[in-house]
């Protein structure tokens, strides 16, 4: 909060950002679909996912109280951690929760007002040469702390091609004459809080709802270098009009889901 209200008790304000991206990849056999989504796997299997969750509850300035993460066959992961704003005392943190130092392979937690949670969903079908890897990260704090501060942070941690980000602000908060506020910082749009050299890589929009304090993000990547896209294969290795043929054909891929709709 830029000018910073005197509340009457707890600030109970809770925003949510919901954070998804997507990564695409060009993948034509059925043993290069594998590898594919073996090496995504591995990638993003849940002890790095969840050092990304910790390094966001550390930016927004709270405290982990609880960490859960699994592994799936064949492939994905979740995390969910536990949050608390700001510095608890060590004997207030109940002593159910591991605050991280995890000794078992299996931990379960229940999530309260601030959390964060992570989940991976890997897809491909056999009668399409591209597949995709979706991240979809959900950030829920409660009082003053902001998820929004994590944005740049999240961003730069996954090979994004397309993004698309949710922000709301629910409940409200008194201040000391019993005035609610709906909301306790000024916001216009979600790129607001995003560094402007990482908005120039992509084609961003948005769709508000300024009287509900919800606001939508999304961003296509703009520049398309096929390399990025291959797996396993040299890009001098195609003929160039293979090369345009893929090209257009993952662009396609990233308009449809951008846009939510198949349209070609």
């Amino acid at each position: 909060m830029d000018n910073k209200i005197s509340l009457y008790g707890f600030n109970n304000l809770t925003k949510t950002l919901s954070f998804n991206i997507y990564d695409v990849c060009y993948a034509k056999t059925e043993r290069e679909q594998h590898d594919y989504l073996q090496y995504i796997d591995e990638q993003y299997n849940s002890e790095r996912l969840t050092k990304i969750l910790c390094d966001v509850t550390d930016i927004i300035g709270a405290t982990i109280l609880n960490i859960s993460k699994q592994d799936y066959e064949p492939q994905g992961a979740s995390v969910n951690i536990l949050i608390a704003e700001g510095e608890v005392p060590p004997e207030s943190i109940d002593k159910s929760c591991n605050q991280g130092n995890m000794n078992h392979e299996t931990v379960h937690a229940h999530l309260d007002k601030s959390h964060l949670t992570v989940h991976t969903f890997p897809e491909s079908h056999p009668d399409n040469a591209i597949s995709t890897f979706r991240v979809d990260i959900d950030v829920s704090t409660c009082g003053e702390i902001s998820p929004l501060n994590a944005l740049d942070y999240l961003i730069e941690s996954f090979d994004s091609d397309i993004i698309t980000i949710d922000y709301r602000v629910r409940g409200f908060t008194r201040d000391v004459h019993g005035k609610k506020y709906f909301i306790d910082h000024d916001i216009t749009s979600i790129q607001d809080y995003i560094n402007e050299a990482t908005l120039q890589r992509y084609d961003a929009i948005d769709v508000n709802v300024y009287q509900s304090n919800i606001f939508h993000t999304k961003m296509l990547i703009k520049e398309l270098q096929l390399q990025n896209y291959l797996f396993n294969t040299d890009v001098y290795e195609l003929p160039p009009k293979q090369r345009l043929d893929i090209s257009n054909s993952l662009r396609r891929e990233m308009i449809e889901i951008f846009s939510g709709a198949n349209i070609y």
